[in-house]
């Protein structure tokens, strides 16, 4: 059974950061994909950033390209998402998923994933 755990949320201001990690049991991140994802009210779970297991590609939603970073340290089983220049509409509970996708499934960030965490809040407000 693979547990993940976000941490890192919180209330932000526009324009500025939060680091968002993912810690993963055992060898997760050997094997499976990483996603990130966000939901916010009223509005349906969209895919925000991936990473593969092998190589490490990574792709992105266009709404969050050169703002936000995913990255992985397999060392310590933790996938990270650095989010720069937040804005109000990155508002949202962010979760970060386990599985394997399809390239395909990676490249539009559906979310095809098995594991889920419980999540982690992120506001950016003034």
């Amino acid at each position: 059974q693979v547990q993940l755990v976000e941490s890192g949320g919180g209330l932000v201001q526009p324009g500025g950061s939060l680091r968002l990690s993912c810690a993963a049991s055992g060898r997760t991140l050997d094997y499976y994909a990483i996603g990130w994802f966000r939901q916010a009210p009223g509005k349906e779970r969209e895919g925000v950033s991936c990473i593969s297991p092998d190589d490490g590609t990574t792709y992105y939603a266009n709404s969050v390209k050169g703002r936000f970073t995913i990255s992985k340290d397999n060392a310590k089983n933790t996938v990270y998402l650095q989010m720069n220049d937040l804005k109000p509409w990155d508002t949202a509970v962010y979760y970060c998923a386990a599985g394997t996708p399809t390239v395909q499934a990676m490249e539009q960030l559906r979310d095809e994933y098995k594991y889920w965490g419980q999540g982690t809040q992120v506001t950016v407000s003034s």
